[in-house]
């Protein structure tokens, strides 16, 4: 479950932390991977600050020989998610800059989703390869 509710730890002191251990699937480009790793909330003034590292083994077309292989990425990111409640009130914030961020919804449910795709897809390489010594497409018969 990439989805956590993180009311108690908003409500909880500046630098409170959480540590969660993740084994899910999580649909990327059309392809449902596995993902597996750690995560680490800390409240701060504002925010929750989320740190996660993953692995994960996503389909690559090799580029040379134009096999599929499974490619194995290591994902790490650090992303702020600013609240769009207060937990205490339950009125509405007004961040600014909630736009253009991770948010934590109105159900204080923190969502890892759409981030770790993100980063899934930002690791991929450029130029992926099957093995480093692929002679490429054989065109012998």
């Amino acid at each position: 479950m990439l989805s956590f509710n993180v009311a108690q730890l908003e409500k909880g002191l500046v630098g409170a932390t959480r540590d969660y251990q993740i084994d899910d699937s999580l649909t990327v480009e059309g392809v449902s991977v596995n993902v597996k790793g750690e995560i680490k909330f800390t409240r701060t003034p504002r925010s929750v600050l989320v740190k996660a590292d993953f692995k994960t083994i996503l389909p690559q077309e090799c580029c040379r020989c134009l096999d599929e292989y499974q490619c194995p990425l290591e994902v790490r990111f650090e992303e702020e998610y600013l609240p769009t409640l207060d937990v205490t009130s339950g009125l509405p914030l007004d961040i600014e800059e909630a736009a253009e961020n991770f948010t934590i919804d109105e159900h204080h449910i923190l969502d890892l989703s759409d981030a770790l795709r993100q980063y899934i897809i930002l690791s991929q390489p450029m130029k992926p390869l099957c093995r480093a010594d692929c002679p490429g497409i054989n065109t012998k018969q």
